[in-house]
């Protein structure tokens, strides 16, 4: 079997899904771990040797280790699971405070991308094509098994797609707080908005705190979603600043589906 690497748990599902048993799949960021910050282990630099596909996706490791990769393994394809796909950019508070007034400000357009495109199924479908074309290339002889699979699981995201909207219609308040702004592609897509306590990847300043605690007073919002691969303290302190209770939900997790 060809070797492909990916960068995080979910997008091994995703080419697993369309590649079957045809290759296999490593992953770069293990469980538990931020992909904002990991280091590369000499085991997988080691696997990347023989790998023909990785399959990036704009987290944050990937500017420092991709040159690396290369050095490695000079025949290794890089494929840009992002191409097709307009980036948001990650939310400032201003651009935040914007969209809660239904403002369009040009302003939060600035500054780095937001790489969680794979929260959205809409973009998942896009994705899923690019996957296909590199993995149809890798593996000619499979290509009709390739596309089955592609077409099984574009018709399993329309089903979910169905699933989530179904259990939002009666939701009124579009808004929810969460500590990473991991959220946003997804809340596009089914019209919610988020609101991050960490801001341009750094914990929230004191006056920064207080405008977000404002803000759930304000929108009457009881609960903020954080994820185990960032620390719960600031989300802590706003729960009990708004009498509200801390949720775990893992952006990360391998199995989409669920």
């Amino acid at each position: 079997n060809k070797i492909v690497f990916v960068s995080i748990l979910p997008q091994k599902y995703l080419v697993e899904r369309i590649a079957g048993d045809l290759d296999q799949v490593e992953v770069m960021v293990q469980p538990g771990h931020n992909p904002a910050t990991y280091e590369v282990t000499p085991v997988q630099l080691s696997k990347l040797q023989k790998a023909a596909l990785y399959f990036r996706i704009g987290v944050p490791f990937e500017k420092a280790w991709l040159p690396k990769m290369n050095e490695v393994n000079p025949q290794l394809r890089i494929i840009d699971t992002r191409l097709g796909i307009p980036l948001r950019a990650m939310p400032d508070l201003d651009g935040i405070q914007a969209q809660l007034q239904g403002r369009t400000d040009d302003h939060h357009h600035q500054g780095e991308k937001d790489p969680h495109i794979w929260l959205s199924p809409e973009l998942v479908k896009i994705q899923a094509e690019t996957i296909y074309l590199a993995l149809a290339e890798l593996l000619p002889g499979s290509q009709e098994i390739l596309e089955q699979n592609l077409l099984t699981f574009k018709v399993e995201l329309v089903e979910l797609q169905k699933e989530i909207r179904n259990q939002l219609a009666g939701v009124t308040n579009r808004r929810f707080l969460v500590f990473h702004p991991s959220w946003g592609y997804f809340a596009e897509e089914f019209g919610l908005i988020q609101i991050p306590i960490e801001i341009e990847g750094k914990a929230p300043v004191a006056r920064e705190l207080a405008e977000i605690i404002d803000l759930a007073r304000l929108y009457d919002i009881r609960v903020i979603f954080v994820q185990k691969q960032f620390s719960t303290m600031e989300a802590q302190a706003v729960a009990e600043s708004i009498n509200g209770r801390v949720i775990r939900i893992d952006p990360l997790a391998e199995n989409y589906m669920i």
